[in-house]
């Protein structure tokens, strides 16, 4: 967690990232500002994506991207993973906040055929 971009925190990596996550990385930050603007439409009145705590706007940021760019990811994986990162790492409010947000991002980013 850093004020530089993802491209360069993975360029200065000891490890090699895999191949998927140098994909969501470079996906977000070529797609951040229409991902972002999204976070910020769905959010609660008076959340900005800079207000919300930075975990949970990278983790709303990678998952709004594999829900708009990755067909092949099911919805429900992505949600699901999305929501056990927030439990795992984030704030007691992270889980649900997340969930609620993303569950919105779905909706109309991958509407019921």
């Amino acid at each position: 967690m850093t004020d530089r971009d993802g491209p360069s925190v993975l360029a200065t990596q000891v490890v090699a990232a895999d191949r998927y996550a140098e994909e969501l990385v470079g996906g977000v930050h070529e797609h951040g500002a229409e991902i972002d603007s999204l976070i910020a439409e769905l959010a609660p009145r008076g959340w900005t994506p800079q207000r919300m705590a930075t975990l949970d706007r990278t983790i709303l940021q990678l998952s709004i991207y594999e829900l708009a760019h990755r067909d092949d990811v099911p919805t429900g994986v992505i949600l699901s993973e999305a929501v056990e990162l927030a439990e795992t790492y984030g704030t007691d409010d992270s889980p649900r906040f997340v969930n609620g947000l993303l569950a919105e991002a779905a909706r109309r980013l991958r509407p019921a055929g």
